[in-house]
C-alpha cells in the first residue's frame, strides 16, 4: 500500500465520540481524551477560584481540578444526583475532570455526518465547537455539539494549565 493509500485510509477513517448531557443539549468528546469516568463525590474547594472550578480531587495521588461545564456553560438550575458523572481527561499531559447531567454512549462518527459549527449566539464560544455529528435516520437524528475538549480546558478563562503547557497542546 503506497503512502498515499495510507492517508487517505487514515483521514476518512471513523472518529469514536463519548456522549454525554448538559441541560437539554447532547454533547461529544474524542474518546481518546478520556480516561475514566466516575460518580461526581465530594471535592476540596479552591479559594478564590471561579464558580465553575468546583475544587480538586485527589485521584490515585494525582491533584486534578474539577470543572462543572453546567456552570461554565451558565446552564442555570444545576444539581447533583445519583446521574451527575465526571469524566476524567488527560488533556495537555493534565488529568483534569469534567461534571456533565449524564454519560449517554460513544458513538462512531465517519467524517460525512460532522458537519461544520454554525456561528452560534451562545455563551459557549463558537472556536470550542469542531462541529455538529448526526447520527440516526433524517426522521429520527441525534445532533450532538461536537466539542474541541482540549482547546476548551486549556484555554486561557479557564486557568487550569500553564501558558507552556496550553501552547504545547495546540
Amino acid at each position: 500500500m503506497g503512502v498515499m493509500e495510507q492517508l487517505t485510509e487514515a483521514t476518512v477513517k471513523p472518529s469514536e465520540y463519548l456522549t454525554f448531557r448538559l441541560g437539554k443539549e447532547e454533547y461529544g468528546i474524542d474518546i481518546l481524551k478520556v480516561q475514566e469516568i466516575r460518580g461526581y463525590d465530594a471535592v476540596t474547594r479552591v479559594a478564590s477560584a471561579p464558580e465553575f472550578l468546583k475544587g480538586v480531587i485527589n485521584l490515585r495521588g494525582v491533584i486534578a481540578p474539577i470543572v462543572d461545564l453546567r456552570l461554565k456553560f451558565q446552564l442555570g438550575d444545576i444539581k447533583y444526583d445519583e446521574f451527575t458523572v465526571v469524566i476524567i481527561l488527560n488533556v495537555a499531559g493534565r488529568i483534569v475532570g469534567v461534571v456533565v447531567d449524564s454519560v449517554s454512549d460513544v458513538l462512531e462518527l465517519a467524517k460525512e455526518q460532522i458537519r461544520g459549527a454554525p456561528e452560534f449566539n451562545s455563551l459557549l464560544d463558537s472556536s470550542y465547537i469542531i462541529g455538529l455529528g448526526t447520527v440516526g435516520t433524517e426522521e429520527r437524528a441525534r445532533m450532538l455539539i461536537l466539542l474541541d475538549i482540549e482547546k476548551l480546558m486549556t484555554s486561557p478563562e479557564m486557568g487550569i494549565v500553564g501558558e507552556e503547557e496550553a501552547r504545547a497542546a495546540a
